[in-house]
């Protein structure tokens, strides 16, 4: 099961000029897998996780779609007047879904989110990675195939960051979502992912694409990645990224 950009064009309507922010883009990505996005500002990373989920169509090429893909924004969007446990239920809500075998599986879920003791708090005595936790509790009750992260751990400092790196890993396998992650940070993206897709400035087209073969337990430190890095870092700089 796959979702898939296939030579995508796409420009918006900015004040009577046509802004052109995708150029021929494609791109895959696969259910159990998790498939990093790194560019530039303003090279089209979030648009291509609005044409991914529907969101937007595209002016050219054609957008696949095998699975449901789910978008979870770089805000986490928690309602302040709801409880994390109220939060995490609320795209079943939204949907007409099960609502009682959802809270009920998200009461079960709180341990692996790193949240047991906080399904009644609300988000403002939550920590920052404590909201984005219960923002993935919410993207994975949604059932979607496909997870669609905008930078989910951008605003954090780089600790906490670190950890929720490798908690995503965890719930990811747990799941067994496909992630596409969009992010600006290179150490990210290739200690995350097996696949990751370098943009051009705008407008955005792949001007890299390297498989990143991980061992069984991943280290950041690691020859194969430490390679990896460098060389999207070279792609990077003539970009401006």
């Amino acid at each position: 099961m796959r979702i898939e950009l296939q030579n995508v064009h796409k420009s918006f309507n900015i004040e009577g000029r046509e802004l052109e922010v995708l150029s021929g883009v494609s791109l895959e990505a696969e259910k159990g897998s998790l498939t990093a996005i790194i560019g530039p500002s303003g090279c089209g990373k979030s648009t291509i996780l609005h044409l991914l989920a529907g969101m937007l169509a595209p002016g050219g090429g054609r957008v696949a779609r095998e699975g449901r893909p789910i978008l979870m924004p770089q805000e986490d969007m928690l309602l302040p007047w709801r409880s994390v446990l109220q939060n995490a239920v609320l795209g079943v809500e939204l949907a007409g879904g099960p609502l009682r075998e959802a809270r009920r599986q998200a009461e079960d879920l709180l341990p692996l989110f790193g949240l047991s003791g906080f399904g009644g708090s609300y988000p403002a005595q939550l920590s920052g990675g404590m909201k984005q936790r219960a923002a993935l509790l919410r993207t994975y009750l949604a059932g979607g195939d496909f997870w669609l992260l905008d930078e989910p751990f951008a605003k954090l400092d780089a600790l906490t960051r670190e950890g929720l790196q490798e908690w995503l890993l965890r719930v990811a396998r747990a799941a067994g979502a496909g992630i596409v992650l969009v992010t600006h940070d290179l150490d990210e993206a290739v200690f995350l992912a097996e696949s990751v897709y370098a943009l051009s400035a705008r407008p955005g087209k792949v001007i890299g694409h390297f498989r990143i073969e991980h061992a069984q337990e991943r280290r950041r430190d690691a020859e194969g990645l430490l390679l990896v890095k460098k060389e999207l870092r070279t792609l990077l700089a003539k970009q401006g990224g």
